[in-house]
């Protein structure tokens, strides 16, 4: 199938290229994003393949479906750049990667964790500039600490794996329970006990209409002083005004993204010699205890393979099927 791969940096290349050798899709490569300005860019492909940060609205998809676009494959997990409802409508199918590597994504979340707490980030430009002293710099010791998991799919559930190991108390939110998880100890709480209870969040939630800005000034308003918040989620599920303003009170202790609320103007990108217009962002830089990382927890050759291998499976599989098992519906869509 002749398939337009859209936001591919030479990574994208390199691993979907070395899956369709055994395959033989038609791959096109396509550095810049798929929107509506983008969109006459992959007329006449029969499927388009996307990743976090390509935008398919209503008026995007429409452009396609009318170009004989059949199929959209996702290159990641989460669906909420794309208009299902529309894509249902206009015969669209849509598929996605549901798992690839949770490991990656719970690994770097307990990574920036560690960074925060013995402050790694700081320590190391210090040591750069000879500035060998530790005040500062004081830790906690993870053992015993309460952490509390929003969202105990495969990744938290990993993340859970990890923490137990530490030897944290852990107590998790999700609509549903994960046996896993509860053979580990977790104990399953409302959200307000949650925030309230919790030395360290860790967001591992879909962004759907119930999780947009579930991170609120309200939340944060019942968390602990000091609060340790990571999220390696989706940036719109928490609120970055509310937690700027958690971090000036000193409400929130320190904060760990791998995510962005507006990051579809700068990651991905090497911006390094241009002004960054989006204050917010540069605010958010300015605090010693925040810690950015630019969407890289599923960045790792296991997970890079493992998405790149089922996207051409699935393409693969609607080829000759019509039909594939990892298509997204508006009755998963609204079950998210």
């Amino acid at each position: 199938m002749k398939v337009a791969v859209c936001s591919a940096q030479s990574y994208d290349r390199q691993f979907l290229l070395a899956a369709n050798r055994e395959i033989g899709h038609e791959l096109m490569f396509f550095d810049s994003h798929l929107c509506e300005e983008t969109r006459q860019m992959v007329a006449d492909f029969p499927a388009v393949c996307v990743f976090v940060n390509d935008t398919l609205t209503a008026a995007v998809l429409q452009t396609l479906a009318a170009q004989g676009t059949r199929l959209i494959a996702l290159r990641c997990a989460g669906f909420n750049n794309v208009d299902i409802q529309t894509a249902n409508r206009l015969g669209l199918h849509v598929v996605r990667v549901p798992a690839y590597s949770p490991h990656s994504v719970a690994e770097h979340s307990v990574g920036l964790m560690l960074a925060l707490n013995r402050h790694l980030h700081q320590a190391y430009n210090r040591v750069r500039n000879g500035n060998f002293a530790l005040q500062g710099l004081l830790g906690f010791e993870l053992r015993d600490k309460t952490a509390g998991i929003v969202g105990l799919g495969r990744i938290g559930a990993a993340v859970a794996r990890i923490l137990h190991g530490f030897g944290c108390r852990l107590i998790a939110h999700d609509p549903q329970e994960n046996p896993e998880c509860i053979s580990l100890g977790a104990e399953y709480v409302p959200l307000e006990q949650l925030y309230a209870d919790s030395d360290i969040i860790t967001l591992h939630c879909p962004l759907n209409r119930q999780t947009h800005h579930l991170i609120d000034r309200a939340a944060i308003m019942r968390m602990k002083r000091g609060v340790m918040l990571i999220n390696t989620s989706r940036g719109a599920v928490i609120d970055t005004l509310a937690v700027i303003e958690g971090l000036k009170s000193s409400k929130i202790g320190c904060l760990g993204l791998d995510v962005y609320e507006q990051e579809g103007d700068l990651f991905f990108k090497d911006l390094s010699d241009q002004v960054i217009q989006d204050d917010v962002f540069q605010r958010l830089l300015t605090f010693p205890n925040v810690l950015i990382t630019g969407h890289q927890g599923f960045f790792t050759a296991e997970a890079l393979s493992s998405i790149a291998q089922t996207t051409l499976q699935n393409i693969s599989v609607f080829e000759r099927d019509g039909v594939c098992q990892n298509e997204v519906s508006v009755e998963l869509l609204r079950a998210g």
